[in-house]
């Protein structure tokens, strides 16, 4: 994730309007729409970042659904306004604010705990479906939050939402929120390219800033105590009410309905990039702008555990040589050399690999390379691909792991983890490199363990033998 600060004043709007987001975006393009369902992740998120669409489209008598994830009880952590007391708040405010902006619109409150959709995603994935089935259109825009808004519970609610459009073959907008308040302007992390404005009549501004204005426990302070201070400053408040609404719409989006609509989707595949097509290293440059632990390595218990799993599961105490491709920005890495004699971590982006240079110190040897064009020098009697094999097209996954049985010692072991929910940018999915890597005939496999959330495979050069066999016991 992003590391911002709602306290700050952030980029300001005039910033903004001199870079051109009023101009610069195509226009949305609304043509034959007949449903609309707009997912939000908070109270607030509706009407800061979709409100002049809800207003156009409901004005045009379009069936308008807005899905709520969470109650937002946990906007104002320092408050002595107890959660309840600010989840109720919050739930009136939604209503009333959706009710400026199209009277007619249906508003479906999950109740998701705030701060917590990682864990909540299939009760997410399962509300927002069953709104999107009560729409009875036949052409119906998903509207969520922008993956890249720099916030956990917006990139999740953006990720079910783009899943749930992979899957459908649903036409899929998302609207930034935070991106204007942490973002450069002339940085590589706005998408320009794929920006679209729907430019706001006087009534659908004037509808907008009532909608805004009635989330009153987040655009103004719940009182006068610390902790109580407005979480929607004044610039977050002139972003919303620019004259044009900005979303994001990328292009890659029809291209991916028209293939699910043509072909379907087969089980642990991603909806996203066609599979022959490598994530570049542009992709990890701009996906760690901004960001010091953008997979949250060092603050989810889901990681820690994670890591705990992997480790436990490597079958000798000691390695001579570790090889760890992705290795990040090296918390894992630094859990392998304590249990080899040296470790090698790779990565494609430079800002992780310094991250991982400043937590293992000179000790650990760490390459910025394009694997698996670039490979590194020797030879691995343990070799790590954890959250890694899926960012290949299915030509380089191939080729790398032959670069990594090329470099495999006779009793050298591989561990392959990855995780199995879609990730509709990334290539392929967990579960299908994890077939790819257990097919190699060269491999048996020592361990194998799976969860709904990550697959996990420990494997040696054939003939494999389990740990009691290896150690005398049986």
């Amino acid at each position: 994730m992003v590391s911002f600060d709602h306290r700050e004043p952030g980029t300001s709007e005039d910033a903004w309007v001199a870079a051109g987001v009023g101009d610069r975006p195509q226009p949305l393009d609304l043509e034959g729409v007949d449903a609309l369902v707009v997912l939000a992740a908070h109270p607030d998120d509706e009407s800061l970042g979709a409100g002049g669409l809800v207003h156009r489209l409901g004005a045009r008598g379009v069936p308008v659904t807005v899905v709520v994830a969470t109650d937002g009880e946990g906007s104002h952590p320092g408050s002595a306004t107890a959660p309840a007391e600010l989840r109720a708040v919050r739930r009136r405010e939604v209503v009333a604010a959706v009710g400026e902006l199209c009277p007619t619109a249906r508003v479906v409150l999950l109740g998701l705990p705030d701060g917590g959709l990682r864990e909540h995603r299939p009760e997410l994935d399962r509300g927002l479906t069953a709104a999107l089935d009560l729409t009875g259109g036949e052409r119906p825009l998903l509207c969520a939050p922008w993956r890249g808004d720099g916030h956990r519970d917006h990139r999740i609610t953006g990720e079910v939402a783009a899943a749930l459009a992979g899957r459908r073959g649903v036409r899929l907008v998302e609207y930034p929120l935070w991106l204007w308040h942490w973002g450069d302007p002339s940085g590589d992390a706005v998408p320009w390219d794929d920006l679209r404005g729907l430019a706001l009549s006087a009534e659908e501004s004037a509808a907008k800033g009532k909608a805004v204005a009635a989330h009153a426990s987040q655009v103004r302070p719940l009182s006068s105590e610390p902790g109580d201070e407005a979480v929607v400053g004044p610039e977050m408040l002139r972003h919303a009410a620019r004259p044009v609404e900005v979303l994001v719409e990328a292009r890659t989006d029809g291209d991916r309905a028209e293939h699910v609509r043509s072909h379907g989707r087969s089980p642990g595949r991603s909806s996203g990039r066609a599979p022959d097509r490598s994530l570049g290293r542009d992709f990890f440059d701009r996906f760690y702008t901004g960001r010091d632990d953008p997979w949250g390595f060092e603050t989810r218990w889901y990681e820690e555990r994670k890591r705990a799993v992997l480790l436990a599961s490597l079958p000798r105490p000691r390695f001579r040589s570790g090889l760890e491709l992705g290795c990040s920005t090296g918390v894992l890495t630094a859990g392998l050399a304590a249990r080899c004699d040296r470790v090698t971590g790779v990565d494609v982006a430079e800002a992780p690999i310094a991250a991982a240079r400043r937590r293992l110190g000179p000790d650990t040897e760490l390459l910025r390379l394009d694997t698996p064009h670039d490979w590194p020098d020797g030879a691995f009697d343990l070799v790590v691909l954890s959250e890694v094999l899926y960012y290949y097209g299915r030509e380089d996954l191939d080729r790398t792991l032959d670069r990594v049985l090329g470099s495999l010692t006779e009793d050298g072991v591989v561990v392959a983890c990855h995780w199995r929910h879609d990730v509709p940018e990334y290539p392929l999915g967990g579960d299908e490199v994890a077939e790819r890597v257990r097919a190699r005939p060269e491999l048996g496999v020592v361990a194998h363990h799976e969860e709904e959330d990550f697959v996990l495979d420990v494997l040696a050069r054939r003939p494999v033998a389990s740990v009691a066999r290896a150690t005398g016991l049986a």
